[in-house]
């Protein structure tokens, strides 16, 4: 089977009964979006919980299901695993072992990375660099260390990129630089036997830590034909999926050349706009499909102030960019006017990203507190739900319930109010 997730979205999204699935971080159109109704707006620990089971640690990485299977992440100890779980319950198919080397590094351990899926297998990435195939009995059909082929990573806060799953390949992006000499590149495997399709080198002039990228590939529909996107290290470029090779690349992502300028948000596309964010200053909108240096020909609007942690979500016509100190502001796609200025949520930390769904806007800081505020053009907040725990991960959608992840618990969070 030869799919691109990123690129059929509804159409593969949904299994049985007319279920929404959910196979990749930011869900099966990859901005943040769920196109499923009836979705709970309250809950709390002893309210509108399905069900709920024991997480051993803190991880980033998101709920990702197909069907009845849940597939995660997960850190624990020294050890690394993937977990599938059954939805309607919790209950645990199977578990397995990874790798070892997990550690914490800041906010995060080497779990981080989702998986992604098509329905009849799961490809799961580690912060170690182990890149694996599975099929839905958990039988191993492949697995590859990218650390042992192409040198060891040198990003400051460990690897967190997610794996993106496109015709028939496994696309991983390495951009780094803080603790290595070694270039920043992108590398594809073909999906069914793990084999190296290819890999380029990605250049930059970044120093210090800007060259560190903690973002996940994303892909474009041009008039010239599909496209790989990657951000970070001070630009974002386009590339063939084919090749690898790199079609445009677009600038002033750091205008003051700024060593610090890691990103963490990934890119959003929207029909041929990506949304680039940065370190908050700017968030840059380019058309793709360009040739060469595109920086003072494609560049349609700009924001001085994005997102740093969380990715942006949006319906196709409005951008709603949540910003890590708890702020949310509303866009227009097409031409960057403001909707709603910055609103104020609850009060915390924000690192996951929000979502949209049934005409509400989930955020959630890292003290496990969602906020639910109604989407459109005017802001208002309907509830504020808070579980315990603390959470970096982002909410999965599936089928009328929200699974919400924290160091304590994965809650199947839906049914009667």
């Amino acid at each position: 089977m030869r799919v691109g997730i990123a690129l059929i979205g509804l159409a593969l999204s949904v299994g049985v009964a007319g279920a929404e699935n959910w196979p990749q971080w930011r869900g099966p159109e990859a901005t943040g979006i769920s196109h499923e109704t009836g979705l709970p707006a309250r809950w709390s620990e002893t309210q509108n919980i399905d069900w709920k089971i024991d997480m051993p640690a803190v991880s980033g990485s998101t709920p990702i299901i197909w069907g009845d299977v849940i597939f995660l992440n997960v850190g624990q100890e020294e050890e690394i695993f993937l977990w599938a779980l059954r939805k309607s319950s919790g209950e645990t198919l199977w578990q397995r072992r990874l790798g070892d080397r997990n550690r914490v590094t800041r906010k995060q351990n080497m779990s981080t990375p989702s998986p992604v899926t098509d329905g009849e297998r799961v490809w799961v990435l580690t912060g170690t660099g182990v890149l694996g195939a599975f099929d839905f009995d958990g039988a191993e059909l492949w697995r590859q260390d990218i650390q042992d082929l192409f040198g060891r990573f040198g990003i400051n806060h460990g690897y967190a990129s997610s794996p993106l799953l496109y015709d028939g390949s496994v696309i991983v992006q390495v951009l780094h630089g803080m603790k290595t000499d070694d270039p920043s590149y992108v590398v594809s495997f073909e999906a069914e036997t793990g084999g190296l399709d290819w890999r380029v080198e990605r250049p930059t002039d970044a120093r210090m830590e800007a060259p560190d990228s903690y973002t996940t590939p994303a892909v474009v529909e041009t008039a010239r034909g599909p496209q790989i996107v990657i951000s970070g290290g001070n630009y974002v470029t386009g590339h063939d999926p084919a090749t690898g090779r790199e079609v445009w690349r677009g600038g002033g992502l750091n205008p003051k050349d700024n060593p610090m300028y890691r990103v963490v948000a990934s890119p959003v596309i929207i029909g041929e706009l990506a949304v680039v964010p940065t370190r908050v200053d700017p968030m840059i909108v380019y058309r793709a499909g360009g040739e060469g240096d595109v920086t003072d020909t494609h560049a349609v609007w700009k924001l001085d102030r994005g997102p740093d942690v969380p990715t942006p979500a949006t319906d196709g016509e409005t951008l709603y960019v949540l910003r890590d100190r708890g702020t949310l502001a509303a866009y227009d796609v097409a031409t960057g006017e403001t909707i709603y200025a910055e609103q104020r949520v609850a009060p915390g930390t924000y690192s996951a990203s929000p979502l949209l769904a049934d005409g509400k806007i989930y955020v959630t800081n890292e003290e496990g507190v969602t906020t639910v505020v109604k989407a459109g053009p005017e802001f208002l907040v309907l509830a504020q739900n808070e579980l315990d725990g603390y959470t970096l991960s982002s909410i999965a959608v599936s089928e009328g319930k929200l699974y919400f992840r924290t160091d304590r618990h994965l809650y199947a969070i839906g049914g009667a109010e």
